[in-house]
């Protein structure tokens, strides 16, 4: 038996889970697996960050590159996200024959390609299934499990902190704001909250898992991309009495003509069962031509849900390096294969709610500026008169083009009787997802 030694970039939250882990399961790592697993150096900007999980004496430095240099490390684990100096990291890990654990989703999302292939060419791994969804063992499943399956459709909550915003609007009816200074409060959102809230770490992730589902590259810019900010607790009550539930979701499509790509507020029936993931936990919901349906709950974040699955990843490497044998290289990266639909390409039924002067003769323009972008209306409801002589008007439409929708919303915004174009939110056609499974 081999020891496999690790070394560790970043010792913070998830970093400081990766060392607790090993550190406080190490025996039955070798009990149970054969595998001795010793983290040879931790790299921190302090010595008592180090400390603090575990790492101490000689095994600390706060200079990565004694990290990437070592010659008795196999593995080099970055956990500090970001661009820089994470891609350094990689490259002089690569050219020194190391393989990298990484769950960085906003480098990973970017710049995959390059990074894999660098892995490649020296003979090494790159693996990142903490960056698709946290502590959910998601890429694996992709990657092994389900390879028999051409895969039709991922989706998913890929965030938490969006996730816990809006069940809590959900289930009190509170605010956005209101919500948001409490999720900052109690630790679940950041003090810029604009990653989480914008639609961007959902977006990274949805690239990954697009990419490693379809096998074709699909970057993070591929991605559309929009936040929850503007969600309101009177259109989670209107959706709620329709039938719905609003989550942002991370959806990725493999159509016919080309690969979907896209994350924002969304309306899916309330008895779906990611409309049931509730709190900060996350999902993602795989199907396949084969399997069908599938999907694979837990935590998205977390120091430990995180660390679970970075260790996994160690343990692939270290299972072969144990026995004295080099893993397999990294496999060819996925190249642009696949076309990218733009959203403006794309189908939807809408909820679009205006707020309007409460007065006759309001309603039959809007219904003309929908019938003018070649939008038909399947339900108008009107919602109670509000004290500034206002009232919301809740249109549900047929099936349009996102295009349509762009030119609908533009011309009701310019109606004299309307206030403001309040919200549009997708209502998601889920029987989409599973075209093309095949039929038992």
């Amino acid at each position: 038996m081999h020891t496999v030694n690790v070394g560790i970039i970043g010792l913070g939250t998830v970093g400081g889970g990766v060392a607790r882990l090993i550190l406080s399961h190490h025996d039955d790592y070798v009990k149970s697996y054969g595998i001795d697993l010793s983290i040879k150096r931790g790299c921190a900007l302090n010595a008592s960050a180090a400390a603090a999980c575990g790492i101490t004496g000689d095994a600390f430095t706060n200079d990565w590159h004694e990290v990437v240099s070592d010659p008795d490390i196999d593995v080099v684990v970055e956990l500090i996200g970001g661009e820089h100096p994470a891609t350094e990291i990689y490259e002089a890990a690569f050219a020194a024959h190391k393989h990298v654990v990484t769950a960085n989703k906003a480098l990973l999302g970017r710049h995959v390609e390059r990074l894999a292939g660098l892995a490649r060419a020296a003979g090494v791994q790159l693996r990142c299934e903490a960056a698709a969804a946290g502590g959910i063992p998601v890429v694996n499943a992709i990657e092994h499990s389900l390879m028999g399956n051409r895969f039709l459709t991922v989706a998913g909550i890929l965030n938490g902190t969006t996730n816990y915003i809006l069940s809590r609007m959900t289930t009190e009816g509170l605010g956005y704001e209101e919500v948001l200074a409490d999720a900052q409060r109690l630790g679940y959102a950041e003090a810029d909250p604009s990653a989480d809230v914008d639609g961007f770490d959902a977006a990274s992730k949805t690239a990954i898992l697009a990419s490693m589902s379809f096998h074709t590259r699909v970057t993070t810019d591929d991605v559309y991309q929009q936040g929850i900010r503007n969600i309101t607790a009177e259109d989670i009550a209107v959706s709620k009495d329709l039938g719905y539930t609003i989550k942002l979701l991370g959806i990725a499509r493999n159509t016919s003509e080309g690969v979907e790509a896209r994350v924002h507020p969304t309306m899916i029936p309330s008895t779906h069962q990611l409309a049931a993931v509730s709190g900060a936990m996350n999902a993602v919901y795989v199907v396949g031509d084969a399997v069908g349906e599938t999907m694979f709950y837990g935590a998205g974040a977390g120091s430990f849900p995180t660390a679970s699955a970075v260790v996994g990843d160690i343990f692939a490497l270290a299972e072969p390096l144990s026995r004295g044998e080099q893993p397999l290289a990294e496999v060819e990266p996925f190249g642009h294969v696949l076309p990218i639909r733009r959203i403006d390409e794309l189908t939807n039924s809408f909820y679009v709610r205006l707020r309007v002067n409460d007065e006759v003769g309001t309603l039959a323009p809007t219904v003309a500026a929908f019938s003018d972008a070649g939008i038909s209306i399947s339900q108008i409801n009107q919602l109670e008169t509000e004290t500034d002589g206002a009232c919301s008007v809740v249109f549900i439409t047929h099936e349009a083009s996102e295009a349509a929708m762009t030119k609908a919303e533009k011309a009701l915004a310019d109606l004299d009787g309307v206030r403001e174009v309040a919200s549009v939110i997708r209502i998601e056609d889920i029987s989409k997802w599973t075209k093309g499974v095949f039929a038992n």
